[in-house]
C-alpha cells in the first residue's frame, strides 16, 4: 500500500511539474480551395464576375500554391496572368488574428512576380474563403469553396 501511494505521488508530481504542451491550433485557411468566383471592380466600385476556374492550396507546413485560368485563352495578360493563366507558389506566412497572409513568390508563370511578397486579406466563414488585395486599388476579390 505504501509503495502504491509512493508511486502515485511520484506520478502526480511528475505530471504536474511537466510543461504543458500547448496544442497548436491549425489556421482555418489551411487546406485545398476550389474557385467559386473571381470578381473585378469597376471605377464605381461595383464588382462584376469574370469566368475563371482554379484552386488555391495552403499547406500546414507554410506553402501556398495558386492555379487559375480565364475561360478566354486570348484574354489580355495582367500582372498575374499570361495567356489567361495564373500559376505561382511559395512560402506563406498567415496571420489569423489580422486576417492576412503574405506569400513570397518562389516560382511563377509570370517571372516578374518571382521574389515579390504579396500581402492579401482573407476571411474564412464555414467552408467559404474570400481573398482580397490589401491595396484596394487592385480591384478584385476571389471566393473559394473548401474541397
Amino acid at each position: 500500500m505504501k509503495t502504491n501511494l509512493m508511486i502515485a505521488t511520484v506520478a502526480l508530481t511528475t505530471a504536474l511539474s511537466a510543461p504543458v504542451m500547448a496544442e497548436e491550433k491549425k489556421s482555418p485557411i489551411v487546406g485545398a480551395w476550389q474557385m467559386a468566383s473571381l470578381e473585378i471592380a469597376a471605377a464605381d466600385g461595383a464588382y462584376s464576375k469574370i469566368p475563371y476556374s482554379g484552386q488555391v492550396i495552403f499547406t500546414e507546413s507554410g506553402t501556398l500554391s495558386v492555379q487559375a485560368a480565364n475561360a478566354n485563352r486570348n484574354a489580355e495578360d495582367t500582372t498575374y496572368t499570361l495567356q489567361g493563366y495564373e500559376s505561382y507558389y511559395g512560402p506563406v506566412v498567415v496571420d489569423d488574428k489580422a486576417g492576412t497572409f503574405t506569400i513570397t513568390v518562389a516560382s511563377s508563370l509570370v517571372r516578374a512576380l518571382e521574389g515579390q511578397s504579396l500581402v492579401r486579406k482573407f476571411d474564412v466563414t464555414d467552408d467559404k474563403l474570400v481573398i482580397t488585395p490589401v491595396d484596394a486599388s487592385e480591384g478584385w476579390r476571389v471566393t473559394y469553396d473548401r474541397q
